[in-house]
């Protein structure tokens, strides 16, 4: 087999813009589609010009010609589909926060063990070019041993009021600093602590400030705001302190590594996720597919995107919300 055909379960936003990256892969087809709402299944068919279409996951798994399935759910709904997917012997590619519990994550994993096909979370930061050559350097002993990290991932107010009343930024967004915490230092976090602040009266807060105690000694904090003024030029401010005992790494993605002032406005927009060039999704979340489509194709389970490290990122972020609903630092196994 040298290519790939992928069903695509869950087609809110992500899940639209998960069908233009795989649009985009030579080796990957878009082969059928899947989500409850007839009326925005029909519109994404008929723009993405696919004939199989499903109200119901389990009949897309029952097709024998669907090879791989990518499960866009809210974060909530990710455990039956997958377990689902893994039992009938499709590839899964499951888009991050892995579940919306540890135990719902163990369960995932448990189902993966004897899997036919490969299981690969999106973790989708782990493509970002910068984060890889960040990686690169500690793990070629650059900076020395890793003693201190800080992140900043804030995006406008206008993205968030439908998501905050989903999920909140520590889980929602805070984790993708977590995993790279995490991947960076080949640590575990064993306590954090974390405060939170609620702006708009949504279901969850608005900003989420997060610090962690990781094994080894470093301490970590993380700041996410999902309130940025209307004003705001950019989609994303997302930046990294890295510290060692020999050096020290600077990440600044978003803010802005492309300005754009027109008669309307000055904005930075997004270059390195998924930006679209010439009508295909392009950048990271393409890179990501593209490796997923490799490790299957190959029968190669991957080393990005594990589950385990899937899970570890939840379980911290989790205790993070923990903590901020107590007020009190919440200790990790």
């Amino acid at each position: 087999m040298d290519r790939l055909r992928i069903g695509v379960i869950g087609l809110g936003w992500f899940g639209e813009i998960h069908c233009d990256a795989i649009a985009g892969i030579p080796n990957l087809e878009l082969a059928a589609l899947c989500t409850r709402t007839e009326s925005r299944l029909a519109e994404m068919a008929t723009k993405f010009g696919v004939a199989k279409t499903y109200t119901d996951y389990a009949d897309m798994l029952a097709d024998p010609d669907i090879d791989a399935v990518s499960i866009v759910t809210m974060w909530d709904q990710h455990t039956d589909p997958t377990i689902a997917a893994l039992k009938a012997g499709k590839h899964v590619f499951l888009e991050k926060p892995m579940a919306s519990t540890v135990a719902d994550c163990a369960r995932i994993m448990e189902a993966a063990k004897d899997a036919k096909g490969i299981l690969q979370i999106g973790h989708i930061c782990r493509f970002n070019p910068r984060y890889r050559a960040a990686k690169e350097a500690i793990d070629a002993g650059r900076i020395g041993k890793i003693v201190s990290m800080s992140s900043r991932r804030n995006i406008p107010a206008a993205w968030t009021p439908t998501i905050l009343n989903k999920i909140g930024p520590i889980v929602g967004d805070a984790i993708h600093d977590t995993d790279l915490m995490l991947w960076f230092t080949g640590d575990r976090v064993v306590s954090t602590y974390a405060q939170t602040v609620d702006v708009r009266g949504l279901k969850h807060p608005d900003i989420g400030q997060t610090m962690y105690r990781f094994a080894g000694g470093a301490s970590a904090t993380l700041e996410t705001v999902w309130c940025m003024p209307e004003k705001t030029p950019y989609d994303i401010d997302e930046r990294m302190n890295i510290v060692g005992t020999e050096g020290f790494i600077q990440i600044q993605d978003t803010f802005p590594n492309l300005g754009i002032a027109d008669a309307e406005k000055f904005g930075s927009p997004d270059t390195t996720y998924w930006p679209m060039f010439e009508g295909v999704r392009g950048g990271a979340l393409r890179e990501e597919f593209a490796y997923f489509t490799k490790c299957a194709l190959a029968g190669e389970k991957p080393t990005i995107g594990t589950p385990e490290d899937a899970m570890a990122a939840l379980e911290a972020t989790l205790a993070a919300e923990e903590s901020a609903r107590t007020g009190e630092v919440v200790k990790i196994g």
